[in-house]
């Protein structure tokens, strides 16, 4: 009986044994199968101050999974300084993902690294929190030396490229400058012909003598054109000196007008001096259009008898009176003048057509209304591109970038309310003004269990703007997520903002952006007025910038 009962309690341990096991591998197998897809790790539990450890999130996922790792500086208070891609390895029909982040402190002391969630498909999952202990370097002080706090000293602000742009658009306009100088202004050498048409009628007259002797006319036997060239020198000079149209007259006609003129007593010429002309010109006529053939040595004495005359006109000529000499001393600066202003005008036609084309280019590459605010200039477009500041401001900190500087501003507050809230803020601008941003951090003295409504306090906000003059509010309401994972809430949408005229409202756009950790409250106001799209992407760039670091418990 005894030996009986002592093998049913042996079955019956075997089996409390085996539902045991069974109930243990159960329970393990369901968490490996719940929390097995995502495990994470550090290289190093204990770091030196500004050392890095590696911290790593391995997920388990099937093919064609969507997985989304954290992002940003979600690991406070440890400050992520890398992110890594991503490694993927094939384990039979799933994918082994494994992520690492590059994480430091620069303070000593115990650290958690918080839970960080993951996405994995529709479902979220979290990792375990880690510990971290961040010790300080030792150093020994009886091989180093201690030395007083340095002071503060200003640093002057170091230039960007801005001089290459000046040196580049110096040469251009150099080059240009030089080019229109060189073919526009500057005095060119005269060619041969500018030359001798400078010179007096008489000395043109010589000239042309002596180049008609250097020509092969004569050894060549070209009576035709010799005796052209003799007759028109001849002609050209009377046509300057004597009568206008001694180069379309005939011969006759040129004749009978010397006469006239010797009978007026305009020229002092002398028969003789008549015939010989006359003689020529007819001598000439007959080479030209009968094929008359004289004899060459009759060819060079007709030459000398033209020399000769033209030395008589001159002499029968009478001097130029001072008020001749004036008036083509006029005529000779008017001519100059005129000169001038042609270039003048050449000038100006290029610089205008330069810089229209410039101002085209320009236009086509960044587009007309940023070319011509850029030219006449736009307060909004000189924020956008001027230098930003970043900067923390309240507490838990609110970290925001911001094109000027955000001062202290007062913030008034009723006796009663004064030992229940504290309240500080910073902004720039005001509503009456085309741009404005404040950060404000409320913070509860005696909230007790209560917890802090943002929805009253947006609406605090609205009345305090109704009371400023901001009417026709039209409100929207999202939830916001910073980059570093702080949720909040974003009120945004439109309104008639008052302006620096009296009585006069211009419509605006703006932002509220609201948060809360613990007694805190922490928003930032943003206002710009319609239609200005730097003020836009203003305010875009300080939304994306904003973070805010949880409170230190």
């Amino acid at each position: 009986m005894n030996y009986e009962l002592r093998i049913m309690n042996m079955k019956t341990m075997v089996m409390s044994l085996r539902y045991s096991v069974f109930f243990t591998f159960v329970l393990v197998f369901s968490s490996w199968f719940s929390f097995a897809q995502v495990t994470s790790s550090i290289d190093s539990t204990k770091i030196k101050i500004g050392a890095q450890i590696t911290y790593k999130i391995s997920v388990n996922a099937e093919a064609n999974t969507f997985v989304v790792f954290p992002e940003g500086q979600t690991f406070a208070p440890l400050e992520m300084i890398e992110s890594y891609p991503i490694d993927t390895v094939k384990n039979k029909d799933k994918f082994n993902l494994i992520k690492k982040y590059g994480l430091t402190q620069f303070d000593s002391g115990k650290y958690t690294i918080p839970r960080q969630k993951i996405i994995i498909g529709d479902k979220t999952f979290f990792t375990d929190s880690l510990q971290v202990e961040v010790n300080n370097i030792v150093v020994d002080t009886t091989k180093q030396g201690l030395y007083d706090i340095k002071p503060i000293i200003e640093v002057k602000k170091q230039g960007g490229d801005w001089w290459k742009c000046l040196l580049i658009i110096l040469l251009i306009i150099g080059a240009i400058g030089f080019l229109m100088y060189w073919f526009i202004w500057r005095k060119k050498p005269l060619t041969e012909e500018e030359q001798i048409a400078l010179l007096p009628p008489y000395d043109r007259a010589k000239l042309a003598l002596k180049k008609l002797d250097d020509s092969k006319y004569l050894e060549t036997e070209a009576i035709k054109e010799y005796y052209s060239e003799l007759t028109f020198i001849i002609r050209k000079y009377l046509d300057e000196k004597v009568y206008d149209r001694a180069l379309e007259s005939t011969t006759d006609e040129l004749i009978s007008r010397l006469k006239l003129l010797k009978e007026g007593n305009q020229v002092d010429l002398s028969n003789d001096d008549i015939k010989n002309l006359e003689s020529i010109l007819k001598r000439a006529d007959l080479v030209k259009f009968a094929k008359s053939a004289p004899d060459i040595e009759l060819a060079k004495i007709d030459r000398n008898t033209i020399d000769i005359e033209i030395d008589n006109v001159k002499e029968a000529l009478p001097e130029p009176s001072e008020e001749e000499k004036l008036l083509d001393e006029k005529y000779r600066q008017e001519l100059e003048r005129k000169k001038k202003r042609k270039k003048i005008i050449i000038t100006v036609i290029i610089s205008v057509f330069l810089l229209m084309a410039t101002f085209v280019g320009f236009s086509i590459k960044y587009g007309f209304g940023y070319v011509k605010d850029t030219l006449i200039g736009h307060d909004s477009i000189e924020l956008l591109e001027g230098d930003w500041v970043t900067s923390e401001y309240g507490y838990p900190p609110l970290t925001i970038s911001t094109p000027k500087v955000l001062k202290r501003m007062d913030a008034p507050l009723p006796e009663e309310l004064k030992a229940q809230i504290e309240v500080t803020m910073f902004g720039y601008g005001s509503l009456l003004e085309s741009l404005n941003i404040v950060v404000g951090t409320t913070k509860y003295n005696n909230l007790g269990e209560n917890k802090i409504d943002l929805q009253k306090a947006v609406e605090g906000s609205f009345k305090n703007w109704e009371s400023m003059g901001v009417q026709n509010l039209f409100v929207k309401n999202e939830k916001f997520v910073t980059p570093n994972g702080a949720e909040g809430l974003k009120v945004f949408g439109s309104a008639d903002f008052p302006t620096v005229i009296p009585n006069k409202l211009e419509r605006g756009n703006y932002v509220l952006l609201n948060f809360t950790t613990e007694n805190y409250m922490q928003q930032v106001v943003l206002t710009w007025k319609e239609h200005d799209n730097y003020a836009d992407q203003i305010m875009e760039r300080i939304i994306n910038s904003i973070e805010l670091k949880k409170a230190e418990q």
